[in-house]
């Protein structure tokens, strides 16, 4: 049940773009927007954003496979695979191109410094060197929407230790080779009591999260901490029935692990991130430089707890813990 609107970013108002005076002047040539996704193209969170994107477009008046065409290349996950397809859009020269991982923004930005670059759902870009300037005023051919601070996982554990207070340990399940992790990691250390043994451990593919989760699971109270990558995001539902088979709680990174059966999310909305990069993408097209779009902070943040996985758990919400909640899964 949806209790409060979600989702106000930073600057929104620097993000609209005047609709009337656009009006007067219509798009003479077919724009082309490129765009990588680490999910499959039928995974329903790929859907799910595509459909974002192009409702923000049609709001700002472009008509997705006509006024503006938009090339997609699903699956980006491995390293070798990001940097060929960074490659070879790059190649094909679009107007802009939208990304959604670090890596994938460094991949990009190894291949050009010319072609605007949207990051979506990205994380603590000073620090990963994807912008040199400032969040105000990024230089470069970079700038886009953070979706994820290292201090968010400060709250992952709080959380966690709420509906769980008798937890000691804690798996911190990290994609491989993830530049993001290290300042989650750091974040979670700085925060974590003594009486809370905080372990991060990399993985690649299916059998790694098996060893991890087995092996944190023979320990008692014990829990779980999901960072987001795109390995977790590829393997989620073995994560989820891994989770519920040993019966750890856990927070994920994402809304769309809680729909499917997971614990707890608690974060900003990366769907409707994608809705509000179509206005960066409509700025560029008419003109505006990256360096000119401010790098967009979420300012809102949801909590969403599947009660129904919870009584699985056999794990009691804290009435504290339901009231903070803006959406209660119970069916």
């Amino acid at each position: 049940m949806k209790r409060r609107e979600f989702i106000t970013l930073l600057g929104g108002a620097a993000a609209a773009w005047p609709l009337a005076a656009r009006a007067q002047q219509p798009p003479t040539t077919v724009r082309r927007i490129a765009v990588l996704m680490t999910n499959a193209e039928y995974d329903p969170e790929a859907q799910s954003r595509i459909v974002a994107l192009n409702q923000g477009l049609e709001k700002l008046g472009w008509a997705p496979g006509r006024t503006v065409k938009i090339e997609y290349r699903f699956a980006v996950v491995d390293a070798d695979r990001t940097r060929n397809t960074a490659a070879e859009l790059v190649a094909s020269a679009p107007d802009v191109i939208l990304a959604h991982t670090p890596a994938m923004v460094v991949a990009l930005m190894q291949a050009t410094n010319t072609i605007p670059i949207v990051f979506v759902q990205a994380s603590d870009p000073v620090s990963l060197r994807l912008v040199t300037g400032g969040l105000s005023q990024p230089s470069g051919n970079v700038t886009g929407f953070v979706l994820f601070e290292p201090s968010l996982a400060g709250k992952w554990l709080q959380f966690l230790k709420e509906v769980s207070p008798g937890i000691t340990r804690v798996l911190v399940l990290q994609g491989v080779a993830n530049p993001s992790s290290a300042g989650f990691l750091r974040s979670l250390q700085a925060v974590a009591s003594p009486a809370v043994s905080v372990e991060g451990m990399e993985v690649r593919e299916a059998v790694d999260v098996e060893r991890a989760i087995s092996a944190v699971a023979a320990h008692t109270n014990s829990g779980l901490i999901v960072l987001p990558s795109p390995i977790a995001t590829v393997q989620r539902e073995l994560i989820i029935k891994l989770a519920a088979q040993h019966r750890l709680p856990a927070v994920y990174p994402f809304r769309f692990f809680v729909t499917a059966g997971g614990l707890m999310f608690y974060g900003a909305n990366n769907v409707d991130q994608w809705r509000q990069a179509a206005s960066y993408v409509d700025r560029i097209f008419w003109g505006t430089q990256p360096r000119d779009l401010p790098i967009q902070l979420p300012t809102k943040f949801e909590l969403v707890i599947n009660l129904n996985t919870a009584k699985a758990l056999g794990i009691v919400i804290p009435p504290g813990v339901l009231a903070l909640a803006d959406e209660v899964i119970e069916s």
